[in-house]
């Protein structure tokens, strides 16, 4: 860190707002490079609208997808084709979906809907994804925040929540690269979500794997499999697992998908039955057409890392030249996924994301990755740098520091 960055906070931060910065590190979306890599869906299917098995994906019909579809997220989940239901461009909508019916229906082994329950509540990992916790909170439930550490959520607090009280009914689950600090849940903390024990008998894991195929090292960590050792525990109703290829390809018109056993398989059709006649198979069939296998999948991953992993890099090397001496902050260095997750002073993360709203720099709102929007310690903030440019992760990064530099001498005056 310079001396002129020591000594001049208030002085540098007005220099970088007089340059008229307007840049944005709101949301984790694709860069319109990355889009670029699928551009190919656009002239897709053409007139090659059966596929393999001779199924027309013109019309009706194939409510849990096609085959190879179902195959292809089967081989991205590591389940078996039979346990994956293939859904429309959004996982979160399979998401509110599935919790909304067990508000009005139950779930199999339920004895009532959840909405009978007049207080149920809801486990969210902290920080963690704000539109989770939207999902629940639009439903009624009182959401319980844990600790996010390294290895997935504090498991002393989970299992001491879960097995005393039945109106908690699930914990949202994002095991790799976590939303926002990049976390990978290790195998002993998948084997405890699996075996540990629930006063409710309906408890639900909702575990979204949106970021399974999203690597920035070339040795990605493993991940244990969720349903398997929910099975192996005798729990194999305990999971539902989520993908999509929004990142992947296009977000607002990729494919979604939901992995689980048997039971809630059935469960899930049923619903899904009384409210439709089949999902989008023309956008189904061009995927699989731009991307046939998961071999092919990961060819085309590659690419989106070529083009993402500068970005992650440049955001790492300014935070450490710029406040790597300072013990002021602290962040994550993710080895996929879309964020990196930041903090800085307890009681400052809403002053530095002013300050950068001021300087033209947006973040995303202090408190985001929190039940409710509240952050306790508001000192975290989360960094989205896919989608500007390299150029602009660099110049946003570096006032970003700034903010952080002058919201620290203001808290010492």
């Amino acid at each position: 860190m310079t001396e002129y960055y020591t000594n001049n906070p208030a002085l540098h931060y007005q220099s970088i707002k007089d340059s008229g910065l307007s840049l944005d590190l709101t949301r984790g979306k694709p860069s319109p490079e990355q889009l670029d890599l699928s551009n190919g869906l656009l002239t897709l299917p053409g007139l090659d609208y059966v596929d393999s098995s001779g199924v027309d994906s013109r019309n009706y019909g194939g409510l849990d997808g096609l085959p190879e579809m179902k195959k292809l997220f089967a081989d991205i989940l590591e389940v078996e084709p039979q346990e994956i239901i293939v859904g429309g461009n959004s996982s979160l909508t399979l998401m509110a979906n599935c919790l909304s019916w067990a508000c009005l229906f139950g779930f199999p082994e339920s004895d009532a809907p959840w909405i009978q329950e007049n207080n149920r509540k809801f486990i969210c990992p902290v920080p963690g994804y704000d539109r989770h916790f939207g999902i629940t909170e639009h439903l009624g439930f009182t959401l319980i925040g844990v600790d996010m550490t390294d290895d997935g959520p504090n498991m002393n607090q989970v299992e001491s929540i879960v097995m005393s009280d039945s109106s908690v009914k699930g914990i949202w689950c994002v095991p790799k690269y976590s939303n926002p600090t990049g976390a990978c849940y290790c195998d002993e903390t998948v084997h405890r979500l699996a075996y540990m024990t629930t006063a409710a008998k309906d408890f639900r894991i909702l575990w979204d794997n949106a970021y399974a195929e999203h690597h920035l090292t070339d040795n990605p960590p493993s991940l244990a499999n969720i349903l398997q050792e929910c099975r192996s525990a005798g729990n194999e109703n305990r999971v539902l697992e989520f993908a999509s290829t929004s990142k992947m390809t296009f977000p607002g018109a990729g494919v979604s998908a939901l992995a689980a056993g048997s039971q809630n398989i059935a469960w899930c059709k049923k619903h899904i039955g009384a409210q439709s006649i089949g999902p989008d198979k023309i956008n189904q069939l061009r995927h699989l057409q731009l991307i046939p296998n998961v071999d092919a999948l990961r060819i085309h991953m590659e690419q989106h890392r070529h083009l993402v992993k500068p970005k992650f890099d440049m955001v790492i090397q300014v935070l450490e030249q710029q406040l790597g001496d300072s013990g002021i902050a602290h962040w994550t260095n993710p080895k996929g996924g879309y964020f990196i997750s930041l903090d800085v002073q307890p009681g400052s993360a809403k002053r530095v994301i002013q300050l950068a709203a001021e300087a033209g720099v947006a973040l995303t709102s202090a408190g985001a990755p929190f039940p409710y929007g509240n952050d306790p310690q508001d000192c975290n903030i989360r960094i989205a740098p896919t989608f500007a440019s390299l150029e602009e992760v660099e110049s946003a990064t570096r006032a970003l520091c700034a903010c952080i530099l002058l919201a620290n001498s203001e808290r010492q005056d």
